[in-house]
């Protein structure tokens, strides 16, 4: 079927990084921000993983942001919940140092206003473990905005995670649109290619590819950014 809307990954894709490294920036971030609180150090990065884990196995009954806060006061104590503006505060400032372990490249901004230009939808379909504040930051650190996109998946606004393929379903049902009719572009092989189980077409960006299980990944359209140009300019 022809293509009427592309959706593109985040981490690693638009904005290149190296995932192990921005998650250990991150973390302790978030420890550094709950520590003088007097949580645990310990305590805080152990809730924090699980309370993703929760994420990632999400149901679809209710919010990421729900599951994300039920585990973490089930762990951390009720008490915890009065943080959220603590933790915006967080996002919001030192958060935002975190940009200085990821990448860039000024591609991802030519690629999607080249897309837009076309009339194609552009949607950002991010596994929805962070909140909107996150979000929005790390679409800027990439070089775009969070309008740049037709929809932008976060916690508050999802039910499900990559790599659920329920994520991409659920996706294609809010916008509208058949998954046959959608291109998932992304550089991980667990969490974006499962979109093909859904019926997307894919690219798999190889520039910061993840591929954990050592996936056999032969049969997929791939390659760094000029390839993926190629790969838009045929469809556009």
């Amino acid at each position: 079927m022809k293509i009427k809307a592309i959706f593109f990954d985040l981490d690693g894709t638009l904005l290149p990084m190296d995932q192990d490294i921005f998650i250990k920036a991150y973390l302790g971030g978030l420890v550094k921000t709950l520590a003088p609180r007097g949580y645990n150090q310990s305590g805080v990065a152990d809730a924090l993983w699980a309370s993703t884990r929760a994420m990632m196995k999400n149901d679809g009954t209710v919010s990421n942001e729900e599951v994300f806060w039920r585990s973490f006061c089930q762990i951390l104590g009720e008490d915890v919940r009065g943080e959220e503006a603590r933790l915006e505060e967080f996002y919001k400032g030192d958060f935002q140092s975190i940009k200085n372990v990821c990448g860039y490249t000024p591609k991802a901004k030519e690629l999607v206003e080249r897309i837009k230009a076309s009339g194609l939808t552009v949607v950002l379909a991010t596994s929805p473990l962070f909140p909107k504040v996150a979000t929005d930051s790390r679409i800027r650190w990439a070089g775009l905005e969070p309008e740049d996109f037709a929809y932008v998946t976060t916690y508050e606004n999802s039910v499900f995670c990559k790599p659920n393929p329920m994520y991409y379903t659920n996706l294609c049902e809010k916008l509208g649109l058949d998954p046959r009719e959608v291109l998932m572009i992304g550089n991980d092989v667990g969490d974006d290619m499962v979109a093909g189980e859904v019926g997307m077409q894919l690219f798999l960006l190889t520039d910061c590819l993840i591929n954990r299980k050592e996936k056999d990944i032969s049969g997929y359209k791939q390659g760094g950014y000029d390839a993926l140009f190629d790969f838009i300019e045929e469809i556009i």
